[in-house]
């Protein structure tokens, strides 16, 4: 396996529904180059059904690479670990883009029109425009991909996205008349914030941060985003957390050193290994800035990371209800088709918090119910809690 990396995160089981949201929960993806060629699986009882069916079965046999991929799923089935997952090619691309926070694509928004067509709307000064493609152009082709009403959305981006610099190959159908028109765009960097921020409609004094996803770039990125409302004003600040589903270990650490001055951020624990401490060495840039978090049940794994930290240390105020509960590290190994293995390797836990966080979750220190009907009272909450003069 072609492992070019290490990456930490989270995974928290979801439904099959929103299977991206599942990626997202994460905890613990470290990727790790494995072989073992002492190892000789044997299936005869499987190929023995395989040969009954290939011979008398009325339909062909699926492809041998869905084939693995069932065989895959049916192991981890058994397996019986709700975070040990097995990931396709086309979302573990799209998935390493998020928790890397960038990716190589070509700066489109793609929409669908009524009739199913998928139109391109370039970004300002991005590749796409500067090659010519058109607000409205038809995309019917990508690379050998043939665009269709009922191709995959996720697989259409991934074939849009690929090394910076590289070209990829498109044919559009450009109004009135959509006749075929083949044009290369060369990919650049695309970045994938993973967070946005905002002065608070009830206090501009306070300055609301909000984390999608705990990825690479967001330590950087609070640090703009508090840089940017300091400027506007801002002197108080709200951290909030809600339905985030964690992401990268490494970088949910670093975002909580930057709150804090000292202490134990977690600890984690592979099998038959020692205890690893993750402390706090230095100052953090934004450790005397007024912060509450905002939590809630979809709050999970390095999102977990960052509030209970912060709480642990009594660095601020959790404010919400009960996250989700995530405490379990999985290592993932990029295969060779571009599909990855999740598996569960090791725990982490909190200072002073050595039980397990299933099942009961962080508990905020003041507990506030999300209704619907009023969209701003948990926000309204946060702010009474930092309790500007």
């Amino acid at each position: 396996m072609n492992i070019t990396r290490l990456l930490r995160s989270f995974l928290l089981p979801f439904t099959l529904l929103v299977f991206a949201l599942l990626l997202a929960f994460g905890a613990g993806f470290v990727l790790r180059p494995w072989y073992d060629d002492t190892f000789q699986p044997n299936y005869p009882l499987f190929n023995e059904v395989v040969r009954i069916i290939k011979d008398k079965g009325i339909k062909e046999l699926p492809h041998q690479t869905q084939m693995e991929y069932g065989m895959i799923r049916g192991i981890l089935q058994e397996y019986n670990d709700p975070f040990t997952v097995f990931v396709e090619p086309v979302q573990n691309e799209l998935q390493s883009n998020e928790l890397e926070g960038k990716y190589g694509g070509i700066g489109v928004r793609l929409e669908r029109d009524p009739q199913g067509s998928l139109l391109l709307y370039p970004y300002p000064d991005s590749p796409a425009l500067k090659a010519g493609l058109q607000e409205g152009d038809r995309l019917l082709q990508v690379e050998e991909l043939l665009v269709a009403v009922d191709t995959p959305f996720d697989a259409i981006q991934a074939a849009l996205r690929g090394p910076v610099g590289q070209p990829v190959r498109l044919v559009i159908g450009r109004p009135p008349d959509y006749s075929p028109v083949e044009i290369a765009v060369k990919r650049a960097e695309v970045p994938l914030p993973s967070v946005t921020w905002n002065l608070a409609a009830l206090d501009n004094r306070v300055g609301v941060i909000q984390v999608n996803i705990i990825a690479a770039t967001t330590p950087g990125e609070i640090e703009k985003a508090v840089s940017d409302l300091v400027q506007r004003g801002a002197g108080y600040f709200v951290l909030d957390l809600r339905n985030n589903g964690g992401g990268l270990l490494d970088a949910g650490v670093d975002t909580a050193r930057l709150f804090l001055k000292q202490g134990v951020v977690i600890s984690e624990q592979y099998r038959g290994e020692a205890v690893k401490e993750f402390r706090v060495d230095k100052n953090g840039p934004l450790s005397d800035i007024p912060l509450v978090v905002l939590m809630n049940q979809n709050t999970a794994s390095a999102a977990e990371i960052v509030a209970g930290a912060l709480q642990a240390n009594q660095r601020a105020r959790l404010v919400g209800t009960r996250s989700y509960g995530k405490d379990t590290i999985q290592l993932v190994y990029n295969l060779k088709d571009g599909s990855s293995l999740h598996v569960t390797a090791a725990h982490w836990w909190l200072p002073g918090q050595e039980g397990s966080l299933v099942g009961r979750g962080l508990l905020p220190d003041v507990e506030v119910q999300e209704d619907p009907g009023q969209p701003a009272a948990l926000l309204d909450a946060a702010v009474k809690t930092l309790n500007p003069p």
